[in-house]
């Protein structure tokens, strides 16, 4: 069975920098602490990938759809089918000026966010500040081992995939006559990133769930408790 554009998978993977062997991502927690990248604010587990969505790289995508659900394979990739070749036109030289009217005070190594592209600071010397927009990995071969866990069928999983790539899972969400009812409950930590998040679920569920024409987004509150003032 061969996966097509558009196909929710639910894939675990791990990638290494194949010059050095060096694991740089992974989606197994413990494969993670073992060396030395764990994030304890990442999220670990099977993540969703929409083929064709440039959500991953171009080999990875490619490479995925001749495989199975269950099956585990591994891949070296180019530079041209993985994060692109070196460009020196994205080095850029800039003052350090500009980071402090930004209050920014730039350090290498720091991320950085330049004319919506995000770039890393890699020296910061007399005033002058050069910041690199190339992807980390750009001019390097990478090697993925990946497995495809599962081929996501129903809008009903589709939907549940979006809301934890986004973090924010529904409590619950109904599909009946090409209308969706989202519902988040007060379980959902309503913050700045939640309206974010909610907000993407919503453009990419009419982006790829072509059977949903409309869908209704509401939210639960609870009182809460209080606390008896001291008599």
């Amino acid at each position: 069975m061969a996966f097509k554009d558009g196909d929710f998978l639910e894939v675990e993977y791990s990638t290494w920098n194949t010059s050095d062997s060096r694991l740089i991502a992974t989606t197994d927690q413990g494969e993670a602490k073992k060396a030395g990248i764990f994030n304890d604010k990442g999220r670990y587990g099977p993540v969703l990938v929409i083929l064709g969505s440039n959500g991953v790289i171009k080999g990875l995508d490619k490479e995925l759809r001749n495989m199975q659900a269950g099956e585990k394979k591994k891949f070296t990739f180019k530079p041209e089918d993985a994060f692109g070749q070196r460009s020196e036109n994205l080095v850029r030289v800039m003052p350090l000026s500009d980071f402090k009217e930004r209050d920014i005070n730039p350090e290498p190594g720091m991320q950085v966010n330049i004319d919506d592209t995000t770039a890393i600071v890699k020296s910061v010397n007399s005033g002058r500040v050069v910041v690199d927009a190339n992807h980390p990995y750009a001019g390097r071969d990478v090697t993925y081992e990946v497995k495809i866990v599962k081929l996501l069928t129903t809008e009903q999983e589709k939907i549940d995939a979006l809301g934890d790539t986004y973090n924010v899972k529904p409590s619950s969400a109904q599909i009946k006559d090409k209308q969706a009812e989202v519902i988040f409950d007060d379980k959902v930590k309503k913050d700045a990133d939640y309206f974010i998040g909610k907000a993407s679920l919503v453009a990419s569920a009419f982006n790829y769930l072509g059977g949903i024409e409309k869908i209704v987004v509401k939210e639960e509150y609870t009182r809460p408790k209080q606390e008896s003032p001291n008599k």
